[in-house]
């Protein structure tokens, strides 16, 4: 499934993340950036020692990264050039600011991204694993800040990876009402 919003193709696609030929694949990281489980362990595993060392590296430069905040390093063994750590919010119940920091999560990505001069990017579902936020309010929050954030991000390609089946139809649900196509029944995204 996909939509256009301005020059920016959204794709959502089951399948492995750390497989994904494009600039950079965003990995749901922890502030500490080890790898720990879910997306962030298969990444690093998939990338090898280097990656293990680079994000050390910008530990020890910069501290632990705070909530909603994003870093770059090389890929190591991925297809992908770099990988984009980012720090989604801990759920604690939806009362804690958890759905603006998800999106400022998302758009410092798409900074981050656009500052790299990057052109296709692939996210994972971030937050939702570990972090325990629930897919099924996540989803909305991702795919609005892409479709308002995607015109300016000079990006060519977003894709949304998500590994299980259930996730995939969670986004896929949340794409057809946050970006319906014309003729869905709903009028188009206005243009950001």
């Amino acid at each position: 499934m996909e939509r256009v919003v301005g020059n920016t193709r959204i794709r959502l696609m089951r399948g492995d993340i750390t497989a994904q030929d494009v600039d950079a694949i965003v990995n749901a990281a922890n502030s500490h950036l080890v790898g720990g489980g879910g997306v962030d362990g298969a990444i690093h595993r998939a990338a090898g020692p280097t990656l293990a060392e680079a994000c050390k590296a910008v530990v020890a430069e910069r501290g632990a990264l705070p909530t909603g905040e994003a870093v770059a390093t090389p890929a190591g063994q991925l297809r992908a050039r770099h990988v984009i750590h980012a720090v989604g919010p801990v759920w604690r119940g939806g009362s804690r600011g958890e759905p603006e920091l998800l999106a400022r999560t998302y758009q410092r990505c798409l900074e981050l991204a656009r500052e790299l001069g990057l052109k296709r990017v692939a996210f994972p579902s971030i937050s939702t694993g570990a972090f325990g936020y629930p897919a099924a309010l996540a989803a909305p929050v991702a795919m609005a800040t892409v479709r308002d954030a995607a015109a300016a991000s000079g990006l060519e390609e977003i894709r949304f990876v998500l590994f299980k089946p259930e996730d995939y139809q969670i986004y896929q649900a949340a794409m057809t009402v946050v970006m319906p196509r014309t003729g869905d029944g709903m009028p188009p995204s206005p243009p950001p």
